[in-house]
């Protein structure tokens, strides 16, 4: 027996010293059942979020009767090709996603390069005004998107441009959250380093490129994947613009399945299952540079 031992025996009062202690009792023990509704509610959750996507993938494997049949089908079925086939003749599926992978990568292009240019002035050069013209474009994301879709029909009507992918693209180029997102990451630049290249003879867009630029790359990569996605997931603006079936977009061409009185539910599901794929592979190789790039935008005043 220890000498610790034998006082804790004669006298128990005496504590047993930190390291003797069971480490079960300890303070990050106490914490960890503390969180434990707090895991258990998120796993909840997480199960709540999975759920339908399964769900969906299990509806692109079954034919539209079996999915209202008895017992509910909670297991793929052998019905995956013929869905595709289907999908394929009702929708030419595979031309309406290269419709929309090329207006997207296009927008998203385009409208970052915007952003990116206009948040870099709005924080780094000091003309009158510059205030003013930053509360207009944060106002504009204020305004619901119902009330520019009649002005906005008319310009394009008036250019020539319905059914166009010019008018899909075009009117909404200057993004008022991209603008702010790159204002905040260029604003607590140094302004020393931008004049110390001009000092050496570097021209504007060379000191934005190679310098200022490299520096906002977690926020450009998240400006990047969110334009991306709203692009994809557009449909208001592709629906009135786009009258020919071949230049259709994925929500559109989703769109034209649910029919009056019959909706191929099993085409249906596997459309959009084929649809989110894309989004959801896009998502999981840049999340860590998606999450960065929001908060890093967000903590800069």
């Amino acid at each position: 027996m220890s000498a610790t031992s034998a006082l804790t025996a004669v006298n128990p009062a005496i504590d047993p010293p930190r390291e003797a202690r069971p480490s079960g009792a300890g303070p990050a023990f106490r914490r960890g059942v503390l969180k434990l509704p707090v895991y258990l509610l998120l796993a909840i959750a997480s199960v709540l979020a999975v759920v339908p996507f399964l769900w969906m993938v299990i509806a692109s494997t079954h034919s539209t009767p079996e999915l209202f049949g008895t017992p509910l089908p909670v297991l793929p079925g052998d019905q995956l090709w013929q869905n595709l086939a289907r999908l394929q003749e009702s929708v030419n599926f595979s031309q309406v996603m290269l419709n929309s992978l090329g207006i997207a990568v296009v927008y998203t292009v385009f409208s970052s390069a915007v952003s990116v240019m206009a948040g870099y002035g709005l924080a780094t050069y000091r003309f009158r005004g510059r205030g003013v013209l930053l509360a207009v474009v944060l106002v504009t994301m204020m305004i619901p998107m119902q009330v520019l879709l009649v002005p906005l029909f008319q310009m394009m009507a008036s250019a020539g441009w319905i059914d166009s992918y010019q008018a899909v693209i075009l009117p909404f180029l200057a993004n008022a959250f991209g603008i702010f997102l790159m204002r905040q990451a260029f604003l607590d630049f140094p302004v020393t380093l931008i004049e110390a290249a001009r000092i050496d003879g570097a021209g504007e867009l060379r000191t934005f490129w190679r310098i200022v630029l490299p520096v906002a790359r977690p926020q450009l990569a998240a400006l990047v994947i969110y334009t991306f996605i709203s692009q994809w997931n557009a449909f208001i603006w592709p629906l009135l613009m786009l009258n020919t079936e071949d230049k259709y977009t994925v929500p559109v061409a989703l769109n034209t399945m649910i029919g009056m009185s019959r909706v191929d539910y099993s085409g249906l599901m596997l459309g959009s299952l084929l649809a989110t794929l894309p989004l959801m592979v896009l998502f999981l190789v840049f999340q860590k540079q998606f999450v960065s790039g929001l908060l890093g935008g967000a903590v800069k005043g």
